[in-house]
């Protein structure tokens, strides 16, 4: 009896237990206030791009392909490993063995550098995103501030990336239920009880800090919209298959046009920016400049029911995604693809006269994504997270599963895991796997 209250003693004044704490916390509040900072200066600089086009809807003719040119210069030139979303780093650097290659893909200098050049992205009216950015960003947070404080490789690299990446979707949307599920569903592909705890506290610390900086809020606002299912099961049926089936189409053409276009941005990667930002601009000419940026505006405007958009703007949103994307640059697809299944939904909202829009709305949003990404509880949870709708639960979650089938029907491989191939094949084959996870409690004693 005395033996075991003197080692409970022992591990909790522990010196070393209590320094993996407090540095495991710190990390995550600097997650919490990066994703803060990221999502506040993305804001301005759509605002400064938006004055741009209030000048004259024809300079991004010249800006956006000056502006991508520069980004792609930086990211060769001084962050290198930085390009695309971030996510696929995160999820090969998950599966690493070699602490020195992970350590190469997350790192402060990528973290810092990948917000900048995403914001400069956004300047120049790239339809790119900051979430999956403030995955890798997180994620680098996190790993680095492990490496300062030596915590064992063995035990705390994977623990501590996906903490991170689930902390920086949590504060990057205020969805921290959705950080969560992300993490175990996407970046793990698998539930450990031992790092269950490390992801918990991440996800936790990082979304107070960010919610004490920016208050309260409902990502995309707060819809009030309700699907009886009993009565409206065509529509989800709908939803489920042309959004998973379009979602699927995005992430194929994706993949094969990264894989044709790697060599290309070998030899002439400033000249496929410039190409990409002069397509970007034609697309948002075409479109009544509606598919520069994030696309959240758009998405908010259906979402809420307070516009209306040109029934092509999903087609446009979608096409000036995969040019944004292709062009090298940092960016993300999280939001532009919300956005996109928004104007899908609001698409398919004319069939279904006596069903509200925004119902539908929220459907295509859900349907679309999963189809991107193919993670339908990740999905139907955002969206619920991000529009504070409870009420509809039930029907996206039917068309989160009906649209992850169709998806895989067109798109047999998740998207992340396949762009994070080309960075695991710079490793040898393990000789060992990793030890087991453990949580910062039980890392050191």
């Amino acid at each position: 009896m005395l033996s075991a209250l003197q080692t409970g003693l022992n591990k909790l004044f522990c010196t070393t237990t209590w320094k993996v704490r407090l540095v495991f916390w710190f990390s995550a509040i600097l997650v919490g206030i990066a994703a803060t900072i990221f999502a506040l200066a993305s804001e301005h600089v759509h605002g400064l791009f938006k004055q741009i086009l209030a000048i004259s809807p024809y300079l991004p003719l010249l800006l956006t392909p000056l502006m991508l040119v520069l980004v792609a210069w930086l990211t060769r030139r001084f962050f290198p490993g930085a390009q695309g979303s971030g996510i696929p780093q995160t999820i090969a650097a998950i599966d690493m063995h070699d602490h020195g290659l992970r350590s190469a893909l997350l790192s402060l200098r990528i973290a810092v550098g990948k917000i900048l050049l995403t914001l400069l992205g956004l300047l120049g009216g790239a339809s790119i995103g900051r979430e999956g950015p403030t995955v890798h960003v997180g994620a680098g947070i996190m790993f680095s501030m492990g490496n300062l404080a030596r915590f064992p490789h063995h035990y705390m690299d994977r623990s501590l990336i996906l903490a991170g990446g689930a902390a920086g979707v949590a504060a990057a949307f205020n969805t921290p239920l959705a950080g969560i599920v992300f993490a175990i569903e996407e970046m793990s592909r698998s539930f450990e009880q031992r790092t269950s705890g490390t992801i918990l506290t991440a996800v936790v610390i990082a979304g107070i800090t960010a919610i004490a900086i920016q208050g309260p809020y409902t990502y995309f606002g707060v819809s009030s919209a309700t699907l009886p299912i009993s009565s409206s099961w065509l529509a989800v049926l709908v939803c489920g298959v042309v959004g998973g089936g379009l979602g699927g189409l995005f992430s194929r053409m994706l993949i094969h046009g990264t894989q044709w276009m790697s060599p290309l941005h070998m030899k002439y990667p400033l000249r496929i920016a410039a190409i990409c930002g002069l397509g970007i601009a034609v697309i948002g000419l075409l479109s009544g400049s509606t598919t520069y940026g994030t696309g959240y505006e758009e998405a908010r405007l259906l979402i809420t029911g307070t516009g209306n958009l040109d029934p092509v703007y999903p087609l446009m949103k979608f096409l000036a995604t995969i040019v944004s994307y292709l062009s090298g640059i940092p960016g993300g697809i999280f939001a532009p693809s919300l956005a996109t299944g928004a104007g899908v939904g609001a698409f398919l909202a004319e069939w279904f006269n006596t069903v509200p829009v925004e119902a539908i709305v929220l459907l295509g949003m859900v349907g679309y994504f999963t189809g991107v990404v193919q993670t339908p509880i990740t999905a139907f949870v955002i969206v619920m997270e991000m529009t504070g709708n409870h009420g509809m639960l039930l029907p996206l979650m039917l068309t989160a599963l009906i649209a992850q089938g169709t998806s895989r029907l067109v798109c047999p491989e998740p998207i992340y895991q396949v762009l994070a191939g080309p960075f695991l094949a710079k490793q040898a084959p393990a000789e060992s796997p990793d030890e087991p996870n453990e949580d910062p409690d039980k890392s050191v004693r």
